[in-house]
């Protein structure tokens, strides 16, 4: 999916919204835990739900991986089950070698078709070049995470400022803005104006709205650009907005919410 794809998704659906598949086979409805697949029925019910309402689904790639290889059928089918008009995230967060990122990047992008992959930049260049190489894919770096650890390292301070802003210099000359995106905490929105002024044009995928408390409000005012240019996910807050067997319906309601509200933030911008 190219730029211009993405953002005629974001202006047709009046959403800049992802969907995170983080599905935990320990908190799905117990319902459907008797069935041959629940981890795919659980997706498939959530996807037909919330389908029309949001651009994007991450897939956490643990979730599945945890089950052994029925967690990988799971995967595969829910990937394939995914309209194909949507943006599809493989939330990896892969980091290795030239070699080993070539098999990764051929697994996420030639087996699974994913459009884009998250990766650790901490081996630098050339363990990211081989997600570059394939035509209309995504690489999503890690920048500015809004977990606790990050401030181990992310915002070590250097001799031109912070170190994900150094990540971000660097990073963003590896391939265009139709290539790279941006891994940037919703909890870390005061940031948004110093990373916009390294990566104006860059899309940037915002976890943290919802469960973890980031507001999707100050997320845009500072963070949002000519083409949008935000992704935000959003996970537990939606696909475990209900423990029984409406979570179906609970799901599209929490979606609606954030789709008008994402509408409404729009308004103000274009």
């Amino acid at each position: 999916m190219t730029k211009q794809d993405l953002f005629e998704q974001i202006k047709l659906k009046r959403s800049f919204l992802c969907v995170g598949l983080d599905t935990d086979i320990d908190k799905i409805p117990a319902g459907l835990k008797k069935l041959t697949d629940p981890v795919f029925e659980f997706n498939k019910r959530i996807i037909d739900a919330t389908h029309d309402l949001c651009i994007a689904y991450k897939l956490n790639l643990a979730f599945y991986e945890k089950l052994g290889p029925a967690g990988l059928v799971s995967l595969e089918k829910t990937v394939h089950y995914i309209p194909g008009n949507i943006f599809l995230i493989a939330d990896a967060k892969r980091g290795d070698i030239g070699n080993t990122s070539d098999m990764y990047a051929s697994t996420f992008f030639e087996y699974y078709k994913f459009d884009a992959v998250t990766l650790s930049p901490y081996m630098g260049k050339d363990s990211v070049d081989p997600y570059l190489r394939y035509t209309g894919k995504w690489v999503i770096l890690l920048a500015l995470t809004s977990n606790k650890g990050s401030e181990d390292f992310q915002v070590l301070k250097t001799d031109r400022g912070y170190l994900y802003e150094e990540v971000l210099e660097r990073s963003s000359k590896w391939g265009g803005s139709d290539q790279i995106m941006y891994v940037v905490g919703a909890t870390k929105a005061s940031s948004l104006t110093a990373i916009r002024k390294i990566v104006p044009e860059n899309f940037l995928l915002i976890p943290g709205v919802g469960a973890q408390g980031g507001s999707l409000e100050e997320v845009t005012q500072y963070g949002i650009n000519k083409s949008v240019g935000l992704i935000v996910n959003a996970s537990r807050s939606i696909i475990y907005a209900s423990g029984s067997m409406d979570f179906d319906n609970a799901a599209r309601d929490k979606c609606l919410e954030m789709q008008s509200e994402m509408g409404a933030l729009m308004d103000n911008f274009y």
